[in-house]
């Protein structure tokens, strides 16, 4: 199934679970004020389907992203501070977007991810690279700072490792990047297709508002005190008990059978 049709991505859906790859094989697949703003519009869009319920971010080609477009950046270097901090803005939403998105998110990391692709891997809940993958982090050497995934990235791999890469830029592999928890799993390429699939199945299983429940949870979770949390985490639970899905699921378990929503998992 393909959804709307955009200029520098594309969108493929199979069941449940929708395919939204980078389409600029010829530059890496890296980011420009028309890529940010599609797939922004594009996050947007599927985070609202009740039809899809897992969304995978993949590159076309050999690479996963590259990060900023050449070009894109001449044109940011003429840029005025104010016209700068439009289009830095844009590129921070479309960060969040991913972030926030309500459906489960996976980075298929087919190849190399450079700058915001890393940021791209870090916004998405699961990330599966390929063994011949790369990572880098070298803003620094062009005398600038990953800024817009910085929350994204520091979050995944913790203040130790960002200090590492951010301020070095150096490159590191796919088994390295597992190390530091910046991807979930590693395949063989042969592989990678089968190991997204294994986790697709797996949120497919589960109910489609608790794991939206289960993301904000984890987000309020992160950075909120203990005393503060009892009455929201007790109100989600009560609330979650009493609706639909949790009704259903909990007699589906009851009765030994499996709830109404599994019917596209393997």
């Amino acid at each position: 199934m393909k959804h709307e049709s955009y200029r520098t991505i594309t969108i493929e859906q199979s069941g449940s679970a929708a395919r939204v790859t980078l389409s600029r094989p010829d530059v890496k697949n890296a980011f420009n004020d028309e890529v940010i703003a599609e797939l922004t519009r594009a996050l947007s869009s599927l985070g609202g389907r009740d039809d899809v319920r897992v969304v995978v971010i993949t590159g076309e080609g050999s690479a996963f992203s590259a990060g900023a477009d050449l070009n894109w950046m001449k044109k940011m270097a003429a840029y005025g501070y104010e016209q700068n901090l439009d289009d830095a803005r844009a590129l921070a939403d479309m960060f969040e977007t991913l972030y926030t998105l309500p459906k489960p998110t996976i980075a298929r990391v087919n190849g190399p991810a450079i700058g915001g692709g890393v940021g791209l891997v870090a916004a998405c809940d699961i990330a599966v690279a390929s063994r011949e993958a790369f990572f880098s982090l070298c803003e620094v050497r062009l005398g600038l700072v990953p800024a817009c995934i910085a929350p994204y990235v520091t979050r995944r791999v913790g203040g130790k490792n960002a200090r590492e890469y951010f301020l070095t830029g150096t490159r590191f592999d796919a088994e390295h990047a597992l190390q530091i928890g910046l991807v979930n799993r590693v395949a063989d390429g042969s592989l990678l297709d089968e190991e997204v699939r294994r986790w697709e199945e797996n949120f497919i299983r589960s109910g489609p508002r608790a794991i939206e429940s289960c993301k904000r949870l984890i987000a309020r979770c992160s950075t909120g005190e203990i005393e503060e949390l009892k009455e929201f985490t007790a109100r989600m639970i009560a609330d979650l008990r009493i609706s639909d899905e949790g009704q259903e699921g909990m007699a589906a378990f009851f009765e030994k059978r499996k709830p109404s929503w599994t019917k596209d998992a393997g």
